[in-house]
């Protein structure tokens, strides 16, 4: 049995941030949790493993830039994907080519 992918969502947005979430847990293989600033996901990484952390909009360029940094201390391995929009084929196409998958029977 193939295992979830555990997606780490950061966004300033709330509405936007509960799409992407519906959008990303509507994925056999996904499972996705979402957090609305730095403290939050810091805290998150250290409590639990995520193979992405998903960088939404409304994250300053020092936020952004913080998240990256520290997170990649506590989990080396995590792909780190900016996302700002463009559509849920987009979406998915950014964490196929994160994870380095072309898992055609998980798509939409």
């Amino acid at each position: 049995m193939d295992s979830l992918t555990e997606i780490l969502v950061v966004g300033a947005h709330k509405d936007i941030l509960q799409t992407v979430l519906r959008l990303l847990n509507a994925q056999n293989l996904w499972h996705a949790e979402g957090v609305s600033g730095c403290e939050e996901a810091i805290t998150k990484c250290k409590s639990h493993a995520y193979q992405v952390l998903l960088l939404g909009g409304g994250l300053t360029d020092p936020e952004e830039l913080r998240l990256k940094t520290e997170i990649k201390l506590i989990q080396p391995a995590i792909h780190i994907i900016p996302h700002y929009g463009g559509g849920s084929g987009l979406l998915y196409a950014e964490i196929y080519l994160a994870l380095g998958t072309d898992d055609k029977k998980n798509r939409l």
